[in-house]
């Protein structure tokens, strides 16, 4: 996007991340800029002409009774230094001023320079609908700074989402008068030296304008907004990261079948099992006969003897089934042959993994509420008192100057509930996928912890799952709705609030842990997809060989050559070895295979332990960049940032 055109009606979240993150320049709709000075012209009016008028010619929450008087009560000019109104200036011009240098009291690290921007672009548009009162000039000093790359210093704690975002937008406001701090640039400074070095010049408040700028929801919605970008992004890795690990699981499709979620259509439960369908596309993994799959065995110096088999860090093997075992399943015996290996012989998989589509589902649902909230809010008016110069029949002010509640972050604020209630939910059971992974009990044949270990010196990829169980007990934990505490402020004027600007703030906050847990199970994945494939591709290689007794020596439980049943076993092995033989190259989906080499690019399979801190960083930072776009999700692909 070149530039992004104001008016107030039509800015979409895609818009808004392309202000916050990518510099893009936004420029005022000069039809509607008519309206805002309309306005800004009517209010002027009421004011010349004496009607009292909230936070125009009245103090503010608990002042709202006190009438500005035509002059001040002690007759004496307030030097303009450190915040403090001019000399000269109306006492009307003084209550915006003060309003703003007063209010910007929030305190904790700066917030980070997307949402700083987002705030901008979406204070701005609100502005532009003509109900606030701000004059043109005003909000073109707004857009400005916004343009040139001023970006304020917003401490991200001190607003109760409701009168909206006082204290962080009276940061954002406060630079435009010289005041508070500023980074340009990429430096930190005082908010004057900021808009010289930038060529703009402070301006002076008028009527409402200090209210217009800082009573809206612009702090909660910018960090919402922001955070469902990153969250429409991690449901794409969650799925591909879910569909890397049934892969390695070789597991099972059927519960993510069409006509299986058409009984029960949950718009994101659909759309889950949809993706990961898609990602899975190409398999030879997937829906294996049981048979095939052998399971790991510790590796030793008689398990190989071909010359491309010498390097291989495992050994692999089945059991066989006599025929006195197989009553009652006979019919599952004419269907596959009579060898347990790897995959336990049920035709369900564990509910990580079965119930991905419901669980995943469930998160896109509540994403997709927030969006909608969110879409709404993005070109609502949300300040107050609401100015309606042109309503019709009005006979007194109040008609036209509407005190009403539209700075509430409620909506906001049970939305990010949702949301920050489903975070964890989708960390859970990526986790619960990982701890699968590494289990021997229950990871369907791979090695212990991934590794060999054949001399017993290897803890593999055993704590990789204590960090991302760290991380979801830390998310579980900070799923507490904010929304449900409300503590009055303004002497009990404004005695219920939303406390929205807390919980998107902690919904952002989240994301980062949320994307360390996905890149733990795709680093893991990864590798437990590198033994499951060569194990396969070990015993195909094998098989090719036609030496049935070599493949009889990788069978437990088989018969000797004097017993009954030693020609049915070798009837059944030489079957196994056809089957083997004849089977193509083992493979994951193509999306999957492409995350696979994209991962492998950085960082190489572990065929023994070492360090794996450089590991860690190296996947985290991979999903941070968004490197997994193209294959997650091919329509995210621009989002894709080039690394190191």
């Amino acid at each position: 996007m070149d530039k992004i055109i104001l008016d107030g009606r039509s800015l979409t979240r895609a818009q808004l991340v392309a202000v916050a993150r990518q510099g893009t320049a936004v420029e005022l709709d000069p039809t509607q800029l008519e309206r805002v000075q309309h306005a800004a012209d009517f209010l002027a009016d009421k004011v010349n002409c004496g009607e009292p008028t909230y936070g125009v010619t009245t103090g503010f929450g608990s002042n709202a009774d006190k009438l500005l008087g035509g002059h001040r009560l002690r007759d004496e000019l307030v030097v303009d230094k450190a915040g403090t109104a001019k000399a000269g200036a109306s006492l009307m011009e003084e209550l915006q001023h003060n309003l703003i240098v007063t209010h910007a009291v929030c305190v904790g690290k700066p917030f980070a320079p997307d949402v700083v921007r987002a705030m901008l672009v979406i204070r701005i548009n609100t502005l532009m609908r003509g109900h606030s009162g701000i004059r043109v000039s005003t909000l073109e000093a707004l857009t400005a700074m916004l343009n040139r790359g001023v970006v304020p210093v917003v401490p991200e704690k001190g607003s109760v989402g409701a009168s909206g975002d006082l204290a962080p937008l009276s940061h954002l406001a406060i630079v435009l008068l010289g005041g508070g701090e500023a980074f340009f640039e990429g430096e930190r400074m005082s908010g004057a030296d900021a808009l010289k070095r930038a060529g703009l010049e402070p301006i002076r408040l008028s009527f409402k304008e200090g209210l217009a700028l800082n009573n809206g929801t612009a702090q909660m919605l910018a960090t919402g907004a922001l955070a469902l970008d990153d969250l429409e992004y991690l449901l794409g890795v969650a799925d591909l990261a879910a569909a890397m690990s049934l892969d390695a699981f070789a597991g099972r499709s059927g519960a993510l079948r069409p006509e299986v979620h058409a009984l029960r259509p949950h718009p994101g439960q659909v759309e889950a099992a949809a993706h990961v369908r898609q990602l899975l596309a190409g398999s030879t993994l997937v829906d294996i006969p049981y048979h095939l799959v052998p399971r790991f065995k510790p590796w030793s110096a008689e398990a190989w003897t071909l010359p491309e088999d010498l390097a291989l860090s495992f050994d692999i093997g089945w059991d066989w089934v006599p025929a006195n075992q197989r009553h009652g399943r006979e019919a599952f015996y004419d269907r596959f042959l009579p060898f347990k290996g790897g995959k336990k012989h049920q035709p369900q998989d564990a509910y990580c993994l079965r119930c991905m589509p419901q669980v995943h589902g469930a998160v896109r649902d509540a994403w997709a509420q927030a969006c909608r909230v969110i879409d709404i809010e993005l070109n609502s008016v949300t300040d107050n008192p609401l100015i309606f110069p042109d309503a019709e029949g009005a006979q007194f002010i109040e008609e036209q100057v509407i005190s009403a509640g539209h700075f509430h972050g409620m909506p906001l604020a049970l939305a990010m509930s949702y949301v920050k209630a489903a975070i964890p939910v989708l960390a859970s059971i990526s986790e619960r996928r990982l701890n699968k992974l590494v289990d021997p009990a229950n990871n369907d044949g791979l090695p212990a912890f991934l590794t060999g270990n054949e001399d017993g010196t290897d803890s593999g990829f055993m704590i990789v799952q204590y960090t991302a169980a760290a991380l979801v007990n830390d998310l579980a934990t900070r799923a507490h709705p904010a929304s449900v505490y409300s503590i009055p402020t303004s002497a009990n004027a404004e005695d219920h609030v939303s406390m929205g600007a807390n919980e998107a703030r902690h919904v952002l906050e989240m994301m980062e842990d949320l994307g360390h847990v996905l890149a733990l199970e795709l680093y893991t994945a990864a590798q437990a997809l590198d033994y499951r494939r060569e194990m396969l591709n070990a015993a195909r290689r094998l098989a090719a060989r036609g030496d049935w007794r070599a493949l009889a020596a990788k069978i437990g439980n088989a018969p000797r050559e004097d017993q009954p049943h030693y020609g049915q076993f070798e009837q059944e092995v030489r079957q196994l070895m056809a089957a083997l033989a004849d089977g193509e190259d083992f493979h994951a989906g193509t999306a999957v295979q492409t995350a696979h080499a994209l991962l492998r690019e950085r960082i190489a399979f572990m065929h023994r332990d070492r360090a794996m801190d450089g590991d860690i960083r190296t996947a985290c930072a991979l999903q941070q960049q968004r490197a997994f776009a193209a294959a997650a999700h091919p329509w995210l692909v621009a989002d894709v940032v080039d690394y190191p």
